[in-house]
């Protein structure tokens, strides 16, 4: 399995038969080393509604047929604009061909916006739970600190990807307690550097994690397990 940081906060994971692309923000992001145009996911998967993290989503899904697996608000919207969906509640599991999926808790907030400027409710925003190859990887999504993150990391997370931009986030030092509450192997910082009011020095939240091993990862390296 081959897992890699594009920048904002968009993964790639690769598995066997299957490529599988969360928060596919490319078009338009300064941050990612990926172009829309070269990838093929077999999967999709969305922590919310926003423009920012849904991307490039309708037209890699209508391409390639990509499944998009998203809570139930937003795969319902996306459904509607020609994309096969797989809508799921926070606290609810499923098995794919690739693995298991379960969305946990997010606070955040979650809608997109069209291209004539129509503003859609999205549901929920959520964070990804993943259970691959017998790794298992925390993607939180947009969130802010939250005491339940206890519970999450009661699955033994190998891999945690944390936002740290602050502003519409968690910043560095909030992020620093989630990993103490998560206590993942390994925890790689995004959603920062994007835009202006998400610019951090991933150097300093790096310096406030002691239990942990941190990557700061530049757009399309990998996870090094």
């Amino acid at each position: 399995m081959k897992i890699s940081y594009h920048g904002h906060s968009v993964v790639k994971i690769e598995t066997g038969d299957h490529t599988i692309l969360i928060d596919p923000f490319l078009t338009g992001n300064g941050q990612t080393d990926l172009q829309a145009k070269n990838e093929k996911p077999t999967h999709i998967l969305l922590t919310h509604g926003h423009n920012d993290h849904v991307g490039d989503t309708i037209h890699l899904a209508k391409d390639h047929g990509a499944l998009v697996i998203a809570t139930f608000e937003l795969a319902d919207y996306l459904a509607t604009q020609g994309a096969d969906t797989h809508g799921m509640g926070i606290g609810g599991s499923r098995e794919f061909d690739f693995g298991t999926v379960k969305f946990t808790q997010a606070f955040h907030s979650s809608s997109y916006t069209d291209n004539e400027g129509t503003v859609h409710y999205t549901g929920m925003p959520a964070g990804l739970l993943l259970k691959i190859e017998g790794k298992t990887i925390y993607h939180a999504g947009d969130t802010g600190l939250f005491s339940d993150m206890k519970l999450i990391g009661e699955h033994g997370i190998d891999l945690a990807f944390l936002p740290i931009g602050d502003n519409f986030t968690m910043g560095p030092r909030d992020a620093a307690r989630a990993v103490e509450f998560i206590e993942p192997k390994i925890v790689v910082p995004m959603h920062y550097n994007t835009f202006p009011p998400i610019e951090q020095d991933p150097e300093h939240f790096k310096s406030l994690v002691h239990s942990a091993d941190v990557q700061l990862l530049k757009a399309g390296e990998e996870v090094r397990f």
